[in-house]
């Protein structure tokens, strides 16, 4: 295997513009599918909001490539999402996004607006192809979901197993084709 890279006289190098040679670059995929954010509706939101105010390091930009990395990389905890992080920490620049540390994206979760990211939701869905919306027009999306635990008051209706009384909360939204159609 030596001897075949030793025969080569070309180095996969590109010449740039001034005549110097240069590796070439290619980007990754996550960079790929940051491409369809649109970032201009974003930076209105975070103004819109005043997310970015006295922050001092992780930016609502940042927070939201951290949680979309995070969304499709599988990560399970804060911990997982700085280590997927950390050992990009080369490529990150090419994604406009720094490191991040666990302690900072909790609490930029915890205290930052989340109209942000629901206001960029919308517009995502607002994007869709007309024939999907066609299609998908009677749906309800659900946003999110958590269970609580009731007092025994509630043992009658809200029976979740044995000795233990419970609900499930669940926070959707009707899309806006729909919110028109219905009657108030």
């Amino acid at each position: 295997m030596a001897w075949i890279l030793l025969c080569f006289d070309v180095l996969p190098t590109i010449k740039t513009p001034e005549g110097t040679h240069a590796m070439r670059h290619h980007n990754t995929v996550f960079h790929a599918v940051l491409k369809f954010v649109p970032w201009h509706v974003l930076d209105r939101l975070v103004d819109e909001f005043a997310a970015n105010k006295k922050v001092r390091r992780l930016t609502t930009q940042n927070q939201f490539i951290a949680l979309l990395y995070a969304q499709l990389a599988g990560s399970e905890s804060l911990r997982a999402i700085e280590a997927g992080f950390e050992s990009h920490a080369s490529k990150l620049y090419h994604l406009g996004a720094c490191e991040v540390s666990r302690s900072t994206l909790s609490d930029a979760n915890a205290q930052r607006p989340c109209a942000v990211f629901t206001g960029l939701l919308a517009d995502l869905m607002g994007r869709c192809e007309r024939a999907l919306g066609r299609q998908i027009a009677d749906a309800v999306y659900l946003i999110d979901s958590t269970g609580f635990r009731l007092s025994s008051l509630s043992a009658d209706w809200a029976q979740f197993s044995a000795g233990v009384s419970g609900a499930k909360l669940h926070l959707s939204t009707i899309p806006t084709a729909c919110a028109r159609a219905s009657p108030r």
